[in-house]
């Protein structure tokens, strides 16, 4: 009886470990090492490229990653010669060495405007190279971080950034702080060309005959020009950025009118639709004239017609400041608000604005402006 009960104890124990030990060698995560990743005109040299793919790896969470200081202290015990271990047969023998299950290896290179990163998982125990990915970037060498964590969760069937996956790999999406890191300004300036409609009193005044102080002409008028812009914030899907455009609108009808506008403005990366506003500034001929009918008098011209000085006075009719082709030049200002859209075709941007000023007493303006610009 005291045998048998010794037996079942024997029996209960042994059942205990292997139980122990099947739940541990279940739970083991698989172990691997990251030697050196090759790199070719590139400013990451194959050590640091080594370090960012193991930081990677760690990511994942499915392996157990040998620490880089461990590997170079049993590197160094076994003697073994890593410095050009890329390959598999290289690869294989070192980590039979070292009693690993993987290894790691891989490459990153410049080939003309493109990096190219490959990763590869060798089996050791069965000396097949078990994965492989491929990947082409954009030539951002300060996004190399990022396209190696991309680049490993496509390996593993992870989901990445859809928004940074395109700005690293599109070549012609729109400007952005990915595709762009090395300038602090969009290059998106170039010239403007288009027409603007003038409404309200100044548009009567620009039809008025020339002896009332009136342009006769045409309140639809050609206007050209050249936009520069300043970035100053460039993040996500949006950039800040303030438009200078200096303008001459008229030379159509004859007529030389300067203007320079300044607007502050946010315009989207993805869809390239933008929106602005800020002040205008630009040169008139104005001054003071009576209403009287349909016409505006001078004050000279008043004071010759007896009737009309004396409907002047009776009907107590007060001058008004207006365009005057014969008047005095002052600056007259406006407040524009602009939206538009940014269109592409290879490098040439196609940018295409709306814009109207805030109406005033005097009426208001509208306007189409188009351009284009090709990236440098």
């Amino acid at each position: 009886m005291k045998k048998l009960l010794i037996q079942a104890i024997y029996c209960i124990l042994f059942i205990c470990f292997t139980t122990v030990f099947s739940i541990h060698a279940q739970n083991r995560k698989p172990s691997i090492v990251v030697l050196n990743i090759d790199t070719k005109s590139l400013p990451l040299d194959p050590n640091q490229m080594g370090n960012l793919v193991r930081v990677a790896l760690e990511k994942l969470d499915r392996y157990e990653v040998m620490d880089r200081y461990e590997v170079v202290n049993q590197i160094e015990k076994l003697n073994l010669n890593v410095a050009n271990c890329y390959g598999k047969s290289c690869l294989v023998e070192v980590g039979n060495a070292l009693k690993l299950d993987y290894m790691f290896t891989g490459s990153a290179e410049l080939i003309g405007q493109t990096i190219l990163i490959t990763f590869k998982l060798v089996n050791v125990k069965t000396d097949a190279i078990e994965l492989t990915q491929v990947m082409e970037f954009l030539n951002l060498p300060l996004e190399i971080p990022a396209m190696t964590e991309i680049t490993m969760n496509k390996m593993y069937k992870k989901s990445s950034n859809e928004e940074i996956l395109m700005r690293l790999t599109k070549k012609f999406d729109y400007e952005n702080s990915y595709n762009n890191p090395n300038k602090n300004y969009l290059n998106l300036q170039g010239a403007r060309f288009g027409f603007t409609l003038v409404n309200g009193d100044m548009a009567q005044r620009l039809r008025d005959p020339n002896e009332f102080g009136g342009y006769e002409a045409t309140p639809l008028m050609f206007q050209f020009g050249y936009q520069f812009e300043k970035q100053y914030l460039n993040e996500g899907k949006f950039q800040a950025l303030f438009e200078f455009i200096p303008m001459i609108t008229g030379i159509d009808q004859e007529m030389f009118i300067p203007s320079f506008t300044l607007l502050n403005g946010f315009r989207n990366n993805v869809s390239g639709w933008e929106i602005a506003i800020g002040p205008s500034f630009g040169l008139a001929r104005t001054s003071d004239r009576y209403l009287i009918g349909e016409n505006y008098y001078s004050a000279e011209q008043k004071d010759k017609d007896p009737k009309l000085k004396a409907k002047v006075e009776s009907e107590n009719i007060r001058p008004r400041r207006v365009l005057d082709k014969d008047g005095e030049t002052a600056i007259a200002t406006a407040l524009v608000i602009a939206f538009g859209r940014s269109f592409k075709s290879g490098k040439l941007n196609i940018p295409v604005n709306f814009w109207t000023t805030v109406p005033t007493k005097d009426g208001f303006r509208i306007g189409l402006s188009v351009g284009y610009n090709a990236k440098r």
